[in-house]
């Protein structure tokens, strides 16, 4: 049975050609070039109803006057609204009073955990077990230089230590012996200090070193080396150290002293209820006292 012949009509081209290849005059269904024109118009609105167009300081506001940054506000005036009250209880509290009360601890808590996490976690640790390298302590154990207190913990928080923005920061200065004693008595009061809580590198040392503690660090640190939370001196006896307890990082901190800063969270950074509520939650991790 023979094939009925195809008809083939020769297909439309633009008439344009380049070197011998033209194009086929094949055009957009119109549906789709009306929803391509569509979404032109809708471009165009947007740019003139939404922020758009970056300026030197700010973007195009729009006309409908929308932002991300208002949304985020309002949402968060929204949260301070619906904790204002317990906020007012939190701030009208006894500290010491505040673990007692079932409702005020678990909010406190909460908030303060995420006030940790916001401002502390960077220095301290996302756990609050601090970073030895860089003298951030560590808030789990018992070695609270000013004091472990809520109340403690809460001035401190509130004023910061060593700072010069806040006339009530935490201060202490540990002097720089390397201006003061020679190499031979650096060695001989750092074994001393090592053999306080362990074994020192030369015991020989660590015996001649006695009477060096006790003429240029017993005022601060105590005959006993136990420290004195008055003014921040380390406990020496512990074991527990915030730059490290090895031979070359204590000769280091005996040489050129130690001068760590917390900046004041009080005032601008943080309100009393959220500086109550990051006190008790550091508290109840389960160091201070």
């Amino acid at each position: 049975m023979a094939k009925k012949p195809i008809n083939r009509q020769e297909p439309e081209t633009t008439g344009h050609e380049w070197d011998g290849i033209e194009e086929y005059n094949n055009p957009l269904p119109r549906w789709w070039v009306w929803v391509f024109y569509a979404t032109i118009v809708w471009g165009l609105w947007y740019v003139i109803a939404y922020p758009a167009w970056p300026l030197i300081n700010q973007a195009t506001a729009g006309y409908k006057g929308w932002s991300t940054r208002a949304n985020v506000a309002a949402e968060i005036e929204a949260a301070r609204a619906a904790n204002a009250e317990i906020n007012a209880r939190l701030v009208a509290a006894d500290l010491a009073d505040i673990p007692a009360d079932p409702e005020l601890n678990t909010y406190a808590v909460s908030a303060g955990a995420a006030v940790f996490r916001t401002w502390c976690a960077q220095c301290h640790g996302a756990g609050a077990g601090g970073l030895q390298a860089g003298g951030y302590p560590n808030l789990l154990d018992n070695d609270w230089l000013w004091g472990g207190t809520l109340e403690d913990i809460h001035l401190t928080v509130t004023h910061g230590i060593r700072n010069e923005t806040d006339p009530d920061a935490r201060w202490s200065q540990m002097p720089a012996f390397g201006d003061m004693l020679d190499s031979a008595e650096i060695d001989q009061v750092v074994n001393y200090v090592m053999s306080l809580s362990g074994a020192p590198q030369d015991a020989a040392a660590a015996e001649a070193g006695a009477q060096v503690y006790l003429d240029n660090c017993a005022v601060c640190h105590g005959e006993n080396g136990e420290g004195d939370i008055t003014q921040g001196a380390p406990n020496l006896a512990d074991a527990i150290w915030l730059y490290g307890g090895d031979y070359d990082t204590i000769r280091e901190t005996v040489t050129n002293s130690r001068f760590g800063i917390m900046p004041p969270m009080g005032g601008a950074d943080l309100s009393e209820a959220e500086i109550r509520a990051v006190a008790v939650y550091v508290h109840q991790l389960g160091g201070g006292e």
